[in-house]
C-alpha cells in the first residue's frame, strides 16, 4: 500500500492504497454510464476519486476503501484516482481513519519530467485544498 502523497500521474494500473471518503458529488450520466466524483483522503494527502457505474451507489461518506491496481491519471482534463477497468475497490471499514485534506493531489499541476518523459513531476500547486469540495468555513 502506498500513501496518497507518493502517487504520481501515470497511464498504468499500479496504485494500491487505502483511503476514507470525505465527500461525494452528484451522480451524472457520461454516455450511458453513471459517474460520481468524490473527495478521498488518507493521513498524507487528499485526491479526487472517480466512481463509475454501480460504484456510485455502493460507497458512502465515511467508508474506508481499499483500492487495488488503481490508476491516477487525467480524465476529461481532471486529474483523478480511479479503479479503471483492471482495478478493484472494496469497503474495508468505516469512520475511523486519520486523514488530512491538504495537499490535494488533484489540485497540483504536473509536468513531464525533463530527465524522463515517462514520469511526471510537480510544477505548481493550483490550490491547497479541493476547489470542487471546498472546506467548510
Amino acid at each position: 500500500m502506498i500513501p496518497l502523497k507518493d502517487m504520481v500521474p501515470a497511464a498504468a494500473n499500479n496504485i494500491n492504497t487505502r483511503f476514507i471518503i470525505l465527500d461525494k458529488g452528484k451522480i451524472t450520466l457520461e454516455g450511458e454510464s453513471k459517474a460520481c466524483l468524490a473527495l478521498v483522503a488518507d493521513e498524507t494527502a487528499a485526491v479526487h476519486f472517480q466512481f463509475w457505474g454501480e460504484e456510485c451507489d455502493a460507497f458512502e461518506l465515511g467508508d474506508i476503501v481499499c483500492l487495488v491496481n488503481g490508476i491516477f491519471s487525467y480524465n476529461r482534463h481532471n486529474l483523478v484516482l480511479r479503479a479503471g477497468r483492471r482495478g478493484k475497490i472494496e469497503k474495508v471499514g468505516e469512520f475511523t481513519m486519520v486523514y488530512v485534506e491538504t495537499p490535494n493531489l488533484s489540485e497540483i499541476r504536473w509536468v513531464p519530467d525533463p530527465n524522463n518523459s515517462k514520469n511526471y513531476v510537480q510544477e505548481s500547486v493550483l490550490s491547497p485544498y479541493s476547489r470542487i469540495f471546498p472546506p467548510l468555513p
